[in-house]
C-alpha cells in the first residue's frame, strides 16, 4: 500500500476502515490497531484470538502492538512540545 495513490489508501488514512475494500484478515488488523490506538485497556485474549484465527501470527501480532505503541509515543511527544502537524495527508507524492 505505500506509496499508493488509490480510493483504498486514501479511506485508511482517514482512518475509514469500512469504505476501504480489504480481505478479512487486514480489516481485522486494522481494527485491532484502532481499539490498541483508542483505547488499549480494552484489549481482551478474543481480541488477540481473532488475529490468529485470521491468519495472524504471535510475532505479527507483536509487531502491530509495537508500532501502534511507538506512533501513540510519537505522536504524544509532538503534542507535548507543540510541534505542529506536518499533513502527511496533503503531501504531494515523489
Amino acid at each position: 500500500m505505500q506509496g499508493e495513490e488509490s480510493d483504498n489508501s486514501q479511506a485508511i488514512g482517514k482512518a475509514e476502515i469500512d469504505a476501504a475494500e480489504l480481505d478479512e484478515p487486514h480489516r481485522k488488523m486494522l481494527e485491532f490497531v484502532e481499539l490498541l490506538t483508542r483505547s488499549a485497556y480494552k484489549t481482551t485474549d478474543s481480541d488477540v484470538e481473532q488475529l490468529r484465527i485470521a491468519g495472524w501470527d504471535d510475532q505479527q501480532i507483536a509487531e502491530m502492538v509495537y508500532i501502534a505503541a511507538l506512533f501513540a509515543l510519537f505522536n504524544r511527544v509532538a503534542d507535548a512540545f507543540g510541534l505542529a502537524d506536518p499533513k502527511y495527508g496533503e503531501m504531494p507524492g515523489p
